[in-house]
């Protein structure tokens, strides 16, 4: 999808009447790759936080990011915390409060590891080699992303 122009075309059609523009996950990487996060700040997934950096946003290590009316969350369970910050916007910190407490949200994990900064090296290590081929793989449809917007177009 980060290539699909059709989808691109579809999220800015979208984005052109949207009260907010919003993703979770490693879904900023196809509000970037659409160009819907140029000049806004953004946050993603951990580990591609330099893939969208490359595609040129600003990019800030936080569970959520809001700017104007682009928010992005982080890792999956971020979205917890971004849908309830979407609630209280939509519906006010009653609602959102409400909401909270109907699912139960009150986290205590069990491990400090949900982060590199608080990973042990080892855990840390093993998370790169277990996701370094789909890195890889995202790494290399983003530079063909930036080699065909960086070519100047040909004479017709």
């Amino acid at each position: 999808m980060l290539t699909n122009k059709t989808y691109h075309a579809f999220l800015q059609k979208q984005a052109a009447g949207a009260q907010y523009i919003t993703a979770v996950c490693t879904g900023s990487l196809l509000l970037a790759a659409s160009g819907l996060l140029s000049g806004y700040k953004a946050t993603t997934h951990w580990r591609s936080m330099e893939l969208l950096r490359i595609l040129g946003v600003e990019a800030i290590d936080r569970r959520v990011v809001i700017d104007r009316n682009r928010m992005t969350g982080g890792g999956i369970t971020a979205g917890i915390d971004f849908g309830l910050l979407l609630t209280a916007l939509i519906g006010g910190d009653n609602t959102a409060k409400i909401v909270q407490l109907l699912l139960e949200y009150n986290p205590e994990p069990p491990f400090r590891s949900g982060l590199p900064k608080n990973a042990e090296p080892h855990i840390l290590d093993t998370a790169m080699r277990i996701t370094q081929p789909l890195f890889e793989s995202r790494l290399e449809i983003i530079q063909q992303i930036q080699k065909v917007k960086n070519c100047p177009t040909l004479p017709s």
